[in-house]
């Protein structure tokens, strides 16, 4: 009995009509987009360290570096157009190869190693220059951040628990904290960085390969501090994803809350930051109207830059240890738009903390309505009257409600109500005056008097800010060193390839 069925007599050809415009065009597509320099790096390192370990002889390597700079002089990458010839652009450049210089010697290229360990070296290499690139954003968000904390390090602020006016203290001290938060965001992007920046290349499909392949030498090339050790971890172990990612993640998560405060203090019910004239655009129909739209521009985009960090990390969610295209080239360029967000905020955050300011008598007025001085009065009643705290605390509790209900001030309309209250509860009379009374109530003394480790007052707020100061100028430096190192790699390299060129 013959067997007629057509599927079991596969006459088709690579590849599938639909499979290329769905899967192969677009991957060939982001190749040429995002990783060009990448692949000219990766075959420009690889064939040095061939020669240099004696795999190739500088004869047959010459022929090949002549021909990969006439490949980089004669195509344009931007013009090509995937017409399924070939299955990817690596195999391009070898079609290539092969055409200018024969089918021997082009295949001599490809010794010791495999796509898997080129892709993930791609993505590596993509994924530090993105990096670096962010971390100089952050790094001027930081001075920002620092500058600002500075100059305003003595101005009040109506500091919010709650949704709700709780305690004075300084806008220099409120940024502290957010200055804070971001130094250990920025340390774990830079952890991130340290993990992307080991090599995969000599690991080829899995094992590495039984060639004397010189895995240090051509980490050094490329720019790598080292090669990753473990060969099956190079294809499998895509943690330099996820921890990038993850990095990012936190960061704008972090950013966003303090974009919400700013949010939130802009409105004309709290008012206490200012907004200048020009990052405020007005309303086309109501001419009264100041709209600080680029908070509104910051929190969408630092929530979509979560979002597609977030998107990543899922996509690589239940995946198999072992090379897979999850993590491949299209969450990689996925990835990428997370970069592009992220540096947008950076920018405009930084603009925007530089040039905001402090509005001092809606500030005033919020404190004198919602009497968030009162901590120190039963503070003050503990250390100058000798009262337990509860006891003080009752008192307290008992002056600002009387304040709040007859709509006036703690200063003004405190002491009567005090004197009231301290002598039913505590069964004698104080020994506070007016005077007293009123500097212990007053927002300068609240901030003045905290002067512990990491509190709003002049000595711990000059530590903080010299502390911050020391990061700042620690994370400069290691970008100068990284950038250092990355050009002294790409002239070596550069120096390397042209040499080979000249034997041909």
């Amino acid at each position: 009995m013959t067997d007629t069925n057509p599927r079991l007599a596969d006459r088709s050809v690579f590849p599938d009509p639909v499979y290329k415009e769905t899967v192969l065009k677009p991957l060939f597509d982001g190749a040429k987009t995002h990783h060009i320099d990448g692949f000219r790096r990766i075959d420009r390192a690889h064939l040095v360290m061939l020669v240099e370990t004696g795999i190739l002889d500088r004869e047959q390597a010459g022929k090949i570096a002549t021909a990969l700079e006439a490949i980089d002089r004669d195509i344009d990458p931007a013009k090509l157009v995937y017409t399924g010839e070939v299955e990817d652009f690596f195999f391009l450049i070898e079609k290539e190869l092969k055409a200018r210089i024969g089918v021997d010697i082009a295949g001599r290229l490809h010794t010791a190693r495999s796509r898997n360990d080129i892709d993930h070296t791609l993505f590596k290499l993509g994924l530090k220059e993105r990096i670096d690139a962010l971390m100089v954003k952050a790094r001027k968000l930081l001075d920002a951040m620092i500058a600002t904390a500075d100059w305003e390090k003595e101005t009040l602020i109506v500091a919010y628990t709650h949704g709700q006016p709780a305690q004075p203290t300084t806008f220099g001290h409120y940024l502290s904290a957010a200055i804070e938060v971001l130094i250990r965001d920025i340390e774990r992007f830079a952890e991130a960085r340290n993990i992307v920046n080991l090599s995969p290349m000599g690991a080829a499909a899995i094992t590495t390969s039984g060639f004397p392949i010189d895995r240090a030498r051509i980490a050094e090339l490329l720019g790598f501090a080292a090669p990753l050790r473990n060969s099956y971890s190079c294809i499998a172990a895509v943690d330099y994803t996820t921890s990038t990612y993850s990095a990012i993640e936190l960061m704008f998560l972090h950013l966003g809350r303090l974009i919400q405060d700013l949010q939130f203090w802009t409105s004309f019910e709290v008012g206490q930051i200012y907004v200048p004239n020009a990052l405020v655009q007005i309303s086309s129909i109501m001419p009264q109207k100041r709209n600080p739209v680029p908070i509104e521009h910051m929190r969408h985009l630092a929530s979509q830059t979560f979002g597609r960090a977030r998107t990543v990390l899922d996509v690589m969610h239940n995946t198999p240890f072992t090379d897979m295209n999850d993590s491949e080239g299209e969450t990689q360029g996925m990835g990428y738009e997370a970069f592009h967000s992220a540096g947008r905020v950076l920018d405009l955050l930084a603009a925007f903390v530089a040039q905001i300011s402090i509005d001092p008598q809606r500030v005033a007025d919020n404190i004198r309505r919602s009497c968030i001085t009162i901590t120190e009065l039963a503070d003050s009643l503990v250390r100058l009257e000798g009262l337990s705290f509860r006891q003080a605390h009752e008192i307290a509790a008992t002056v600002a409600r009387a304040v709040v209900a007859k709509g006036g001030g703690l200063s003004d309309d405190g002491y009567e109500p005090f004197l009231a209250a301290f002598e039913e509860l505590a069964g004698r009379k104080p020994g506070i005056d007016k005077a007293q009374f009123a500097e212990i109530v007053s927002p300068e003394h609240f901030v003045a008097v905290r002067a512990r480790f990491g509190g709003p007052a002049s000595a711990p707020m000059a530590d903080a800010l010299a502390a911050y100061q020391e990061k700042a100028a620690a994370f400069a430096r290691q970008t100068q060193e990284n950038a250092a190192r990355e050009a002294a790699a790409a002239e070596e390299l550069q120096t390397r390839f042209t040499a080979l060129m000249g034997v041909a």
